[in-house]
């Protein structure tokens, strides 16, 4: 049972990390400052450095917030899909629209440097789980030849980095389709590269040259 300083704690932490996440997500991290998230949570700056001692603190606990909900979120609609086709709709729709829902942020997060990048090995460790999941039923479907003989977790990661790309390429430029429409688009092609070739197609007699 969670004590009544706890509970406030949390909440006081929860509402500064989505005060930050707008600051950030308006003026970036260079340009967002302390007095301005206190204002946006509506409380003393003080009570900020009561829970953090600075703005890069911040900021890397706004990424992980985000980043660990995308993961739950991912894993949730994983666990609900029905057939691989399905998971691997649902795996690339759930990375794209969480994005989308916090576009502004991830913007700014996609364009930061040095330390506070999100770097190749945090991004594995975000997406290692809900990745490793796909890779599971991947597996499955290609012991029981609905799918070509591939490697699971390598294509598991395929789908993951070629999602990333999407995600990246919204991000830089004005997105013309919704999140559901590139997911599908995704899916798609993911899905025709695993499909098992029809063994009674007959081969077509090569075009004879004309006299």
């Amino acid at each position: 049972m969670k004590t009544k300083k706890k509970i406030v704690s949390e909440f006081r932490r929860s509402e500064i990390i989505d005060a930050a996440r707008s600051v950030f997500a308006r003026h970036g991290f260079v340009r967002g400052i302390i007095d301005e998230i206190a204002k946006e949570a509506g409380i003393a700056k003080g009570t900020v450095y009561l829970y953090f001692r600075s703005k890069t603190e911040i900021y890397k606990a706004v990424l992980d917030h985000d980043m660990k909900a995308v993961k739950k979120e991912t894993l949730d609609r994983i666990e609900a899909a029905g057939t691989l086709k399905d998971k691997i709709g649902a795996f690339t729709l759930a990375r794209l629209e969480s994005t989308e829902a916090r576009k502004d942020f991830f913007r700014i997060m996609d364009n930061e440097s040095g330390g506070l990048a999100l770097t190749r090995s945090q991004y594995h460790y975000w997406l290692r789980e809900p990745v490793l999941r796909l890779a599971a039923a991947i597996g499955e479907a290609s012991r029981q030849g609905e799918i070509r003989r591939v490697h699971p977790e390598k294509t598991a990661w395929i789908i993951a980095d070629i999602t990333r790309g999407t995600i990246q390429r919204r991000l830089i430029g004005k997105a013309e389709t919704p999140p559901r429409a590139d997911s599908e688009f995704l899916s798609g092609f993911v899905w025709a590269a695993l499909a098992v070739e029809s063994r009674s197609a007959t081969p077509t007699a090569p075009i004879q040259p004309q006299p």
